[in-house]
């Protein structure tokens, strides 16, 4: 038998209960629902790669709406390799599986990473009352102290010729003493109202659903589902001075002034030329009013 306050227990941190599956199953998966399946493991190395691994088995894998959730990553992963680890049951580490199917051409579907930050946004600020804004491509941002810090990724991956796997990571209850860089930051110490991670599942997903349910209606079109004017008004980095790490080794500092219709971001150069940036790491140098 498992003591209490062994590592291993359910009831190890009673501040960070498990979620139920079950329940979740009841609330979220209904006739017509995006949501078709609902799974919470309480460990794995990384919910991306075990759904991926699903999505391109054998038998066409499962129906698009899959969730797999789990208590804990123990390889968790964001862009560029970096990876990602918080403590059991701190967070919602979780992934989606999409199939955008004949609806949306496939050069649109690069705007999947930036619909899943404005739906997770949203849902956020209904159910735990924080302001969450975005860093481009796929940072989740919020106050802590009067300093933004990083609460969470998002991390999309194309499985085959018809599907994407949407990877989320948000840290919910950490700690200040468990922040893995002091840069990052959580839901409860940005004095979100409720860090019930059931709660912020639910809300999340249905945001997600109600987000993807209107781009793939209007094609994937982010002018018509109006997902560029969401995504332009809650983007953090808009305004700013940043520097774009670009592949190749190359640099590129500018002023942030745009998303363009392919979801890239335009940078306003001291030259004068306006250069879109498709992907990199871009470094939030100062915001243009201090330029």
């Amino acid at each position: 038998m498992t003591e209490p306050n062994t590592p291993g227990s359910r009831w190890s941190d009673l501040d960070r209960p498990p979620l139920g599956a079950a329940g979740l199953r009841r609330t979220l998966i209904r006739p017509g629902s995006l949501w078709t399946a609902l799974d919470v493991v309480d460990t794995t190395g990384s919910t991306n790669s075990d759904l991926a691994a699903r999505a391109g088995g054998t038998g066409g894998g499962p129906a698009e709406g899959a969730v797999l959730v789990a208590e804990e990553q123990t390889a968790g992963r964001g862009r560029l390799d970096r990876s990602w680890t918080a403590p059991a049951r701190s967070g919602l580490f979780f992934s989606v599986l999409l199939r955008p199917g004949d609806d949306v051409p496939v050069e649109r579907w690069g705007w999947l990473p930036l619909l899943t930050g404005v739906a997770v946004a949203t849902g956020l600020a209904r159910a735990a009352g924080v302001d969450t804004s975005l860093k481009w491509p796929n940072d989740l941002l919020v106050v802590v102290d009067g300093e933004e810090r990083k609460a969470g990724g998002i991390l999309a991956e194309r499985v085959g010729e018809h599907a994407v796997v949407i990877g989320i990571g948000l840290n919910v209850t950490l700690r200040a003493d468990e922040l893995p860089v002091p840069m990052a930051g959580s839901l409860a110490l940005a004095h979100a109202v409720s860090v019930d991670r059931e709660t912020l599942l639910r809300a999340v997903l249905r945001s997600i659903e109600q987000w993807y349910g209107d781009w793939r209606a209007a094609g994937g079109d982010p002018v018509a589902s109006r997902l560029q004017e969401a995504y332009t008004a809650g983007c953090a980095t808009l305004g700013r001075t940043v520097r774009a790490e670009l592949p190749g080794d190359r640099e590129l500092i500018g002023e942030a002034v745009a998303i363009d219709g392919d979801g890239r971001l335009v940078l306003a150069t001291g030259t004068g030329v306006r250069e879109p940036v498709a992907a990199g790491d871009i470094v939030h140098l100062r915001s243009a009013e201090t330029d």
